[in-house]
């Protein structure tokens, strides 16, 4: 562009030194030397700039949800719909009966699996069980206490982890002969219960050792999430359902050889009103862990009559 900017300038003062007299050549040549300066001058301006974006891309990594569970936004079962429902586990599943006082064992040989789902439940009586996971010869990593008033009105879900296999979880039912219970123990996908879990429960506190915390929910809540991990020391905790003044639906008697490698997943179902989740850390003041508790399915409202009672339902 210079080039021929110097070109055409040159070509005019040849035309001005042709046509006119030699009283303007000398205002002529001035004239286009100054021009000749300016548009050279101009060669040696920085070029502008094309304007440059500053957003960050979003990184398409995907982390292991026992690696982090403060994924997602939002729950996937919060309205009532979508996500993975509880009795679709159970319509999918073939129960095994565990009569009062007797044991039964699933085993695990394929160290793929991860982690795996417990569900516990009855016809309607108490739910008395003790949950256990074996990983070799007197080796116990994990290990619960499971009371729950009403078997089948707050059905007992769980997930616990099971790295390094061959893993086999033992549940013993310690209630009366007449009271058996329905056992499902199978392994959790990535898009499971324990992936749904960890996309609701996003918010996390620290519970100090002998500390406690509550969480109370309103009536529309159905279930609440609830994630137990450590930075890598042993899990103790006890998990309630309270639903009035010192009245437990629900206990669970909890402990973990490492809650960072095994962090425990569990979905308390919560119908009716006036429910409270309380987790007490029992183990000593250096051994503080991490807590989420939200809500996991939350109802439109349809279960409640005109006259303010709450109509029980069973998933």
């Amino acid at each position: 562009a210079v080039l021929q900017s110097i070109k055409a300038l040159f070509h005019l003062l040849i035309y001005t030194t042709t046509c006119c007299g030699e009283n303007n050549n000398t205002m002529n040549l001035s004239a286009a030397l100054t021009l000749i300066a300016l548009t050279g001058a101009n060669a040696f301006a920085p070029a502008a700039k094309a304007p440059v974006t500053t957003e960050l891309a979003m990184s398409e990594y995907r982390t292991s949800v026992r690696d982090n569970v403060d994924v997602g936004v939002g729950g996937p079962l919060a309205g009532g719909a979508g996500g993975r429902d509880l009795a679709e586990i159970w319509d999918n599943s073939s129960p095994v009966i565990v009569q009062g006082g007797s044991l039964r064992t699933w085993s695990f040989a394929n160290p793929a699996i991860e982690s795996v789902q417990v569900l516990l439940k009855t016809e309607g009586r108490p739910l008395d069980a003790d949950v256990e996971l074996w990983q070799g010869p007197d080796n116990t990593p994990h290990k619960m206490r499971v009371y729950v008033e009403d078997g089948a009105l707050r059905t007992f879900n769980a997930v616990i982890g099971t790295p390094r296999g061959p893993n086999t979880v033992a549940i013993r039912n310690i209630g009366q002969l007449e009271f058996p219970l329905d056992a499902v123990v199978r392994p959790d996908r990535d898009d499971g219960l324990a992936a749904g879990i960890a996309s609701v429960a996003t918010r996390s506190e620290t519970i100090q050792g002998g500390a406690l915390r509550t969480y109370p929910f309103n009536p529309t809540v159905d279930s609440v999430a609830i994630i137990l991990k450590t930075d890598g020391r042993p899990l103790n905790a006890r998990i309630e359902l309270l639903q009035g003044p010192n009245n437990n639906k629900q206990v669970v008697e909890l402990y973990t050889e490492d809650g960072l490698d095994r962090p425990f997943f569990a979905i308390v179902e919560t119908p009716g009103s006036g429910n409270v989740v309380r987790v007490v850390n029992t183990a000593p003041v250096e051994f503080p862990l991490y807590a989420s508790v939200d809500a996991y399915r939350v109802g439109g409202g349809g279960d409640w009559a005109d006259d303010g009672l709450m109509i029980g339902r069973a998933f």
